[in-house]
């Protein structure tokens, strides 16, 4: 069987494609820190970002969703200078914005998690590809749910980044089939 190959040699991102990538994940926390992993990404390689995963699970206290909500403006800007996050302020500010949007969805649907598994019948989608060049970027649902986030003040989802989102909780399974991480090899 081969992998996918997007991980190279690098150990973060194998371990990221490994044990993570794909696999469905229903905890709105983690769900939250992809988003703003992803988020972040905008116009970065994914392996800086998880290279920073760690910094930023202490700058936003392991991404608790009501303190992310709650942070000021000063506390923003000492985040940006004195953790190794993605400086870019929009994306720091989006943090506490999409926090904020994450509290209004789980008073109306329970969790963020029922609010989005709910776009695939609460099961993941399971794709056989044959080569990772046949994995689009972005999909008429990615740009649904996108459009649906964007009405409900979230930043930083565009419909590619909404892709990489559901990829990385496993809302969609785009291993190609060699793949032993693939949902049906495993």
């Amino acid at each position: 069987m081969s992998a996918c190959i997007w991980p190279g040699n690098n150990p973060i991102m194998q371990q990221y494609h490994d044990n993570e990538w794909c696999r469905p994940n229903y905890d709105d926390s983690h769900i939250f820190e992809m988003l703003t992993l992803e988020g972040a990404q905008s116009g970065l390689s994914w392996s800086i970002v998880l290279s920073k995963r760690e910094e930023y699970k202490r700058a936003f206290n392991n991404f608790d969703i009501m303190y992310c909500s709650k942070l000021r403006d000063e506390e923003l800007e000492n985040i940006k200078s004195e953790y190794n996050v993605i400086k870019n302020s929009l994306k720091l500010w989006s943090v506490r914005s999409n926090a904020l949007a994450v509290l209004k969805i789980q008073a109306e649907f329970g969790s963020f998690s029922e609010y989005l598994w709910r776009y695939v019948d609460f099961r993941p989608q399971i794709n056989n590809w044959d080569s990772e060049e046949h994995i689009p970027a972005q999909t008429p649902l990615s740009e649904q749910i996108s459009k649906d986030l964007k009405k409900r003040n979230f930043k930083f989802v565009g419909p590619i980044i909404v892709y990489s989102f559901m990829q990385s909780i496993g809302m969609v399974d785009d291993h190609i089939r060699s793949c032993p991480y693939h949902s049906l090899n495993r």
